[in-house]
């Protein structure tokens, strides 16, 4: 039996894409491994969120007898990076320790390092980032991956970007792939559908588009292409999920929904939407439309799929990894490809079917449980490691 520590403090944040991954990943990882010792650190020490984690990680709100939430308390990133981590693991025993990105200033040898990198989408575009944020990730990336025994990214080109860009050798780093939310997998009732269209303010007919809005996600080309093609649609209208005007804003989406007469009633944001709601959005679109210019992963192609929707996205390295034959690609800097693409599906019924029966089929590639095997792998192959 190995004692093995997990950076939790994402979970139940109401985060996407990495919070999602952490939650379900350490969900499975505890459901399968009943001999191992799990600590989960957190630095939230109320009670309204240790329900969260117990209802979100746990069985009927409890954890397996082998778990324990550990409140680590840290005012901020920093405290919890060059006090609170450091702290705790001089003084407890701990075989492994599993975080995301940053690595705490300190951690002793007798601790094994597995660190989760998404993407790195801050090396490849830190114009896109603060100042703040830039330096912070500058001083502790390099660190971690130096002092990792282990990497584990979600993709097999998110593994070449770290190789190239920070000489890691391939052996320290494992490709883990992401899965769907289980609450995807259900069929939304009429009920649930009817429920989340009203809740969340949707047309009757429309594109959807989920994720932040950071530039990286491309979404004025995906407004320039929608504003191609509403005239030959006009029911159809383009949802944006996502923080309008949150962080990392990217301000090309105001500039382009401004660059045509009218499109502004056209384009719905609908803000943060509920995770019980999501998988009726998928069910009610008649597209995911996904056009970043880089991504790690790209959960939202999951989703589609589970939903059956036909998708359209930017044809770039972890989509093809991702999406198979099962989705239609457009070059993501060409705004009348991007409106071809969504106006083929959108005439061709055959075509849309098609993709969405394509898409529950590459479906079955994807698994959280057979990704948590592999982590528990990743975790007794580390802890056997000797300097």
């Amino acid at each position: 039996m190995i004692t093995i520590a997990i950076d939790i403090r994402l979970i139940g944040q109401n985060r996407t894409g990495d919070e999602a991954v952490f939650r379900n990943l350490t969900r499975e990882v505890l459901t399968a491994d009943t001999v191992n010792r799990y600590l989960l650190l957190t630095d939230k020490a109320d009670s309204e969120s240790t329900d969260r984690i117990l209802t979100l990680l746990g069985k009927d709100g409890r954890l397996p007898e082998n778990a324990e939430i550990v409140v680590l308390r840290a005012r901020n990133r920093y405290e919890w990076n060059f006090f609170s981590v450091p702290l705790f693991l001089s003084k407890r025993s701990v075989d492994v320790f599993h975080t995301q990105y940053i690595l705490p200033s300190f951690v002793p040898r007798r601790t094994k390092v597995v660190t989760h990198i998404h993407d790195i989408s801050f090396r490849m575009f830190p114009e896109y980032i603060g100042v703040a944020d830039r330096l912070f990730l500058s001083f502790f990336i390099p660190h971690t991956m130096r002092r990792s025994e282990m990497i584990v990214v979600p993709s097999a080109f998110t593994r070449d970007e770290i190789i190239s860009s920070y000489g890691v050798s391939k052996d320290r780093i494992t490709v883990i792939h992401n899965a769907v939310d289980p609450s995807f997998l259900v069929e939304p009732t009429t009920e649930m559908l009817a429920l989340a269209q009203s809740r969340n303010g949707l047309p009757e007919s429309f594109i959807l588009s989920v994720g932040t809005m950071q530039p990286r996600k491309n979404i004025p080309t995906l407004i320039g292409a929608f504003a191609k093609i509403r005239k030959e649609f006009p029911n159809l209208k383009l949802v944006l999920v996502g923080g309008h005007g949150g962080r990392h804003y990217d301000t090309a989406i105001d500039d382009a929904i401004k660059s045509e007469d009218g499109l502004e009633d056209s384009i719905v944001f609908p803000g943060y939407v509920q995770q019980e709601d999501m998988p009726a959005l998928y069910r009610l679109a008649s597209i995911l439309a996904f056009p970043s210019r880089y991504e790690g992963f790209g959960i939202p192609l999951l989703e589609a799929f589970a939903a059956g929707t036909p998708v359209v996205a930017s044809d770039i390295p972890p989509f093809r990894e991702v999406g198979g034959e099962a989705v239609t690609y457009f070059d993501p800097m060409d705004v009348s490809a991007c409106a071809d693409s969504l106006r083929m599906l959108l005439v061709d019924k055959t075509a849309a079917r098609k993709a969405g029966t394509a898409g529950k089929i590459r479906l079955e590639s994807f698994d959280w449980g057979a990704s948590a095997g592999m982590m528990i792998s990743c975790y007794m192959s580390v802890s056997d490691r000797t300097d």
